[in-house]
């Protein structure tokens, strides 16, 4: 069994401390307290925690200063500064220092769970990625990224078709990785040897198709100097990959069936034909069997190539392995831009995991290198995300909130967050008839806090009505 996470608290309020560590503990977290900077360096000499949670300002330092040792020891451990209301551009600094979160005080313990268990979650991603990653070199993941259902199915078929030397469809989307899953196939098949050659049908202008395809004699046609091999000569005892092939034409088509049939190719210009041994995988994000019907695609061709079909699912069949492929592109962008380590705010995540990517794999690939360029820390906040994917989580936001149909509003009209909070305080305690115990469970604060808004706001409340200010509430529950 995995041993609990260890955590490590540092913070010198006596009072704060033991709650919060108690909190943690009912958790199922091993906590270390520290009650000042060098009682916590003092605590991670021995031995890392596996997260930080530190006050900003300690009696002899900083919470800055803890990090800035970690980071100097090589160490990547997930930090989370707690800060007071009055300190909050020093928050924003930490993050850009490399802090992954910050709480305000009064604390939230509910929040502060919330986000422990998310940044030891996201910890386990970068764990689990650097295992996919020692799987791909020893050929366990065949170089694809997901544990969902579906890709476990994936990785099942790709090994039983790469058993047999027959043609292979491969259906999917665009950008769901489609030359991936053909570049698995070969390399699991005994041609991983040979070449693997891809080519894009839609790339390719009609006319000069068969002589990319099948090669050509000198003389053949204008310009044609000399002889040159085809892609099929090329990939010979190895594995030619035909993108979008249902992009070819169709006396193109009725040619390539003849290859898959008899084995042999005939250059353009030559008289005489020639044997190849090559394994013809096809791929394409349209409806074969209805361009078979549209007249546009070869019904006997269809068959051949549909025997070995394979499906690759799109990524919102396998929201599951959003967060997994988000980690791997963030370290894979970071790697080119020359950046240093650098992770996924909690917001971020679930802003990617809300967004259906109808782009697929790609799109969020595309989404994590803007985000990466336009990130100046190392935490990517969901502001560097690319606006249709922002959008889409501020849609879900504000239909759930009590103030759904927002953004239709003039920016002149919004209230601030202070009113929204009075305002959905308020609902909140009319609801339950004023009870506060009620009250505070509900909004997931306790009963000193929800006092100290209920003044802030200039309200409290008696049988479920508002007061106004200076009068007196009976019955206090």
């Amino acid at each position: 069994m995995a041993a609990s996470p260890h955590i490590l608290l540092v913070e010198d309020d006596v009072s704060l401390r033991t709650l919060l560590a108690e909190e943690l503990e009912l958790d199922g977290y091993g906590v270390t307290t520290a009650g000042n900077l060098a009682e916590a360096v003092a605590a991670i000499t021995p031995a890392l925690p596996d997260l930080v949670v530190s006050d900003l300002r300690l009696p002899d330092g900083d919470g800055l200063t803890l990090l800035a040792r970690l980071q100097a020891a090589g160490h990547r451990v997930p930090l989370i500064i707690i800060t007071a209301f009055g300190t909050v551009d020093q928050a924003v600094e930490a993050l850009k220092a490399g802090a992954d979160d910050f709480l305000t005080k009064p604390l939230s313990t509910d929040h502060l769970r919330l986000k422990v268990r998310r940044l030891l979650d996201q910890a386990s991603l970068t764990s689990e990625l650097a295992h996919y990653r020692s799987q791909a070199q020893a050929g366990g993941s065949l170089g694809l990224i997901g544990e969902s259902p579906v890709m476990q199915r994936l990785r099942t078929e790709i090994r039983q078709v790469a058993r047999s030397s027959a043609a292979v469809l491969i259906n999917g989307e665009s950008g769901t990785g489609k030359e991936l899953v053909a570049r698995a196939i070969h390399r699991e098949s005994d041609r991983r040897q040979r070449p693997f050659v891809a080519v894009n049908c839609a790339g390719i202008p009609q006319e000069l198709m068969e002589s990319e395809f099948f090669g050509h004699e000198a003389g053949a046609f204008t310009g044609a100097r000399q002889a040159r091999n085809g892609l099929f000569a090329e990939a010979d005892g190895g594995t030619l990959l035909l993108d979008e092939i249902g992009e070819m034409p169709l006396p193109l088509q009725a040619k390539l069936l003849r290859v898959l049939q008899e084995g042999t190719i005939k250059p353009v210009g030559s008289d005489q034909e020639e044997s190849v041994d090559v394994r013809v995988v096809a791929a394409t994000h349209v409806d074969l069997l209805d361009a078979v019907a549209r007249g546009v695609f070869r019904e006997d061709l269809y068959y051949r190539l549909e025997t070995l079909a394979i499906p690759v699912p799109p990524l919102r069949e396998r929201n599951d392995d959003v967060e997994l492929l988000a980690m791997h592109f963030l370290q894979e962008a970071a790697r080119r831009h020359g950046r240093g380590p650098m992770q996924l705010a909690e917001a971020t995540l679930v802003t990617l995991t809300d967004y259906p990517f109808p782009g697929n794999v790609r799109e969020l690939s595309s989404a994590i290198e803007r985000a990466v360029t336009f990130c100046e820390g190392s935490v990517v906040q969901p502001e560097h995300l690319p606006a249709r994917v922002r959008q889409r989580q501020a849609t879900a936001d504000t239909a759930a909130s009590p103030r759904a149909g927002l953004e239709a509003a003039s920016l002149a009209e919004w209230p601030t967050l202070e009113q929204l909070q009075n305002d959905y305080v308020a609902r909140v305690m009319a609801a339950v008839d004023g009870n506060k115990r009620r009250a505070a469970g509900i909004l997931g604060v306790n009963r000193r806090t929800l006092y100290r808004w209920l003044e802030a706001g200039g309200t409290v409340m008696r049988k479920g009505v508002g007061v106004g200010e200076g009068e007196v509430e009976t019955g206090e529950r």
